[in-house]
């Protein structure tokens, strides 16, 4: 951004402008008034455009802040210098002071406010550019969730449904845990059964060699 990025700045009351800045010569203040009558006056902002260059407001509280850029100036820059404008204006003159002043009483105090927040948009338009992006991010993520939850809402009913058919499902799940485990007790069982079966018949077969082999000695003696 050039020093010649920011064109004109203004503050008024209504349609009174209290304080403005420029550095440049040109019909800007006019247009800029002729906006200023047209604007509707409830809280918003507004860009026009006009020969190759914006003319952006804020609007708030019956205070208007307006800044003329070159097109080539990206409209939330522009928003982001007003915001500032506007946040000095209110902490300087909140008191009730700009209540009373009349047409272009502030020029001289708070011209060079808009001056230096001029010069520190041009200064750091990169990281400023950046920061807005990470908020629209921010902005469409929250968006997004907003959405989900609605949908969520939306769909109460199907979740309960769901909700029921979990729980049935953890119903059957611990039954079959249950009778899982009487199973494998009832094979333990069995196999117990069928090791001491088998340990019998060869303690038996045992039993009988060890028999006929005692009755093969008697027979030789």
């Amino acid at each position: 951004m050039g020093q010649e990025s920011f064109i004109y700045s203004f503050v008024a009351r209504g349609t009174m402008v209290l304080a403005e800045y420029t550095e440049f010569t040109g019909n800007f203040p006019a247009i800029a008034a002729q906006c200023l009558q047209r604007l509707p006056s409830s809280n918003n902002k507004f860009t026009y455009n006009c020969d190759h260059h914006t003319f952006n407001f804020i609007l708030e509280d019956g205070y208007a802040y307006c800044v003329v850029a070159k097109e080539s100036v990206g409209k939330q820059i522009s928003i982001a210098f007003l915001e500032r404008v506007k946040a000095d204006f209110k902490k300087k003159y909140g008191g009730g002071k700009a209540d009373t002043a009349i047409a272009k009483s502030l020029n001289k105090e708070f011209g060079l406010v808009m001056k230096e927040h001029m010069q520190y948009i041009i200064d750091h338009a990169e990281e400023i550019e950046k920061l807005i992006k990470v908020k629209a991010q921010v902005s469409e993520v929250k968006s997004i969730m907003l959405e989900n939850i609605d949908k969520t809402m939306d769909r109460g009913e199907s979740l309960n449904v769901l909700e029921d058919k979990t729980e049935d499902l953890r119903s059957q799940a611990q039954e079959f845990r249950k009778q899982g485990t009487k199973v494998r007790r009832k094979m333990w069982l069995q196999n117990m059964k069928i090791k001491l079966v088998v340990l019998g018949i060869l303690l038996l077969l045992v039993l009988i060699i060890w028999v006929s082999i005692c009755k093969g000695f008697d027979c030789t003696n």
